[in-house]
């Protein structure tokens, strides 16, 4: 196909929304499927050649997930209109994701943890705070998102935490955080707010069982979080 005419132009059988309709969005290419998103382009540009450029600006797929509106308005040929599709259509798909995940999981390891959140907040720009909720079972109730710090600041209130957990009657709770530098590994004040919670928890009967820390996986750290209660910082 050749992206340089404009969609009008194209054959037909060639145009990414009837390829779709015909064969299936899975037969679609990745510039295909944004242009399906941002309907036109502009003027000397097709609605495919713009699709282009947001990959070729972001790199790959999560990148452009947590592109900012304003970010997104900076390509050519994208305004506020298209970058709040594109927007829309990537929380969609992270709310679906987090759904199916959520389906009466039994959320008793790091790992499980990590499976249900890390969408949610794998491409925040800035330190992000959530607390969640489960049962006597260690069943999900729901994910509490409390606190919002800086790229590697984060002020957290034990009453805001237990507030949550003592209103959804929660019998236990796992506390988790991202570092947006992609390092998982705590620092000295990770280490002292849970510290500090657990201790509280400890008053009120709530039960706190790990707190995870979401990162990005590398080829010389394949996990991309970490769990304080494995490291031994719930003991020391």
């Amino acid at each position: 196909m050749n992206s340089s005419y404009l969609i009008r132009d194209m054959p037909f059988h060639n145009r990414p929304r009837e390829r779709l309709i015909e064969r299936g969005a899975d037969t679609l290419r990745d510039e295909e499927l944004i242009a399906i998103l941002l309907r036109t382009g502009r003027k000397g540009l097709s609605v495919i050649d713009v699709a282009g450029q947001v990959l070729k600006k972001f790199g790959r797929l999560g990148h452009l997930a947590g592109a900012s509106i304003d970010e997104l308005c900076q390509i050519d040929g994208i305004g506020p209109d298209k970058a709040a599709t594109l927007k829309a259509a990537f929380e969609f798909a992270r709310r679906m994701a987090r759904e199916l995940r959520e389906d009466s999981a039994v959320l008793d390891t790091p790992e499980r943890i990590a499976e249900l959140l890390r969408e949610e907040i794998r491409h925040e720009p800035t330190e992000r705070f959530q607390v969640v909720l489960l049962n006597i079972r260690r069943r999900l109730i729901r994910v509490e998102r409390l606190a919002q710090g800086t790229q590697d600041t984060l002020l957290v209130q034990p009453r805001e935490v237990f507030r949550c957990a003592l209103l959804a009657n929660a019998a236990a709770i796992v506390l988790v955080h991202n570092h947006p530098s992609g390092d998982p590994t705590p620092s000295e004040a990770d280490i002292k707010v849970t510290r500090d919670l657990i201790r509280a928890g400890q008053l009120l009967k709530i039960d706190v069982v790990d707190h995870v820390i979401l990162g990005r996986a590398t080829s010389e750290r394949p996990r991309d979080y970490v769990s304080l209660r494995e490291l031994g910082c719930f003991f020391a």
